[in-house]
């Protein structure tokens, strides 16, 4: 059984994607544990050329002798992950009509195709729709991580054939002692502008918490779950801006690698997240979170797994006395592993689901 795993990178700067890639291996392999898993994104990856460019899509289908026509036909099953949450438009219509040629091209070369479990929506557009409605057709199954996302789907024409959760929870969990107690996640997403949410707003909030966090005598760790690369949405600067604005000189954890920030997240007592999968592989290593929501993305997944702790900064009035109270929530770790059941109970009907697919 060979395997292609589309947008979820194993070596991404974005631990998010990396968990998204090792995540869905690991789910397969629960299915099929000696399949050949490949990996492949916008960069170099296990195709002979790029794939994210629709253009050269049409020209390979086009050319019998074509080098990713034949690449493409030695998979058994292509499993789209659109990077957790890019089938949607909230990254703009060229990010999705560049995944959606992705998928076309495979389907196209009758290699079956499996969306995997991620979110999908909202589509306001017309071309978004149509785009949406043509990949969930096409489909040899349909996963969803969350309700919404499942409604947005059948409102779509097209009924998932699972509702399960994230594959982040199908990943190992290390073993570590509790030697840290707040991870705070800070976004260079979010500290600068964007679209999601009022970036000056989101730096008041993580300073505040930060101040009253060492007032009530929490040791803070500063954690990035995006690391340096050449695109500029990455969490380090982020850091260094609040470590320059604080007096106190807290602990910068900077990780190499997807096991290695699992790892330090299950050294800490809490985790604040600002990304949503720091808060995910918080919680699959038995780590409490409490979740920044910056899209619609956060609350139907956690509250899927029976996580009600998330704040969200587009809607709440104080966000960092939202955060206080949950840290003070009863029997954290008690509900961490309640939710970590359910997600294992949860995956189970994406196994289910895959078997029947080939």
């Amino acid at each position: 059984m060979k395997v292609l795993v589309l947008w979820g990178e194993a070596n991404s700067s974005n631990l998010g994607v990396q968990a998204l890639g090792a995540g869905t291996a690991a789910l397969v392999r629960r299915v099929w544990p000696e399949a050949d898993v490949r990996f492949q994104s916008y960069g170099p990856g296990d195709a002979p050329s790029r794939i994210g460019d629709p253009k050269r899509l049409a020209r390979a289908y086009l050319d019998r002798n074509s080098e990713l026509r034949d690449w493409m036909r030695t998979f058994d099953l292509v499993v789209d992950t659109r990077a957790g949450d890019s089938f949607a438009e909230i990254y703009g219509l060229h990010r999705l009509t560049t995944m959606t040629a992705a998928t076309e091209f495979a389907h196209r070369m009758k290699v079956p195709v499996v969306i995997g479990p991620q979110t999908i929506g909202p589509f306001s557009s017309r071309r978004g729709r149509l785009l949406a409605r043509r990949s969930l057709k096409t489909a040899s199954a349909v996963l969803t991580r969350d309700q919404l996302s499942y409604d947005c789907a059948v409102e779509l024409g097209r009924r998932p054939d699972a509702l399960t959760t994230d594959v982040v929870f199908a990943v190992d969990v290390p073993v570590a002692d509790r030697t840290r107690d707040v991870l705070f996640n800070v976004s260079g997403l979010l500290w600068q502008d964007n679209p999601h949410v009022d970036a000056a707003a989101y730096r008041r909030t993580v300073i505040e918490l930060c101040r009253e966090l060492t007032s009530a005598g929490r040791r803070i760790s500063l954690l990035a779950h995006v690391l340096a690369s050449e695109v500029a949405d990455n969490d380090i600067p982020a850091i260094e801006a609040v470590r320059a604005e604080l007096d106190h000189d807290l602990e910068v954890l900077v990780p190499q690698s997807l096991s290695d920030v699992r790892s330090m997240l299950a050294t800490g007592n809490v985790v604040i997240g600002s990304r949503m999968h720091a808060c995910l592989n918080g919680i699959s290593v038995g780590t409490p979170a409490v979740p920044l929501a910056y899209s619609r993305k956060f609350k139907p997944l956690l509250d899927g797994i029976g996580w009600d702790n998330t704040v969200d900064l587009r809607t709440d009035p104080d966000p960092a006395t939202a955060v206080l109270a949950a840290l003070d929530a009863p029997d954290l770790d008690k509900r961490a592993d309640l939710a970590r059941e359910r997600a294992q109970e949860l995956l189970g009907r994406a196994e289910e689901c895959l078997k029947s697919v080939r």
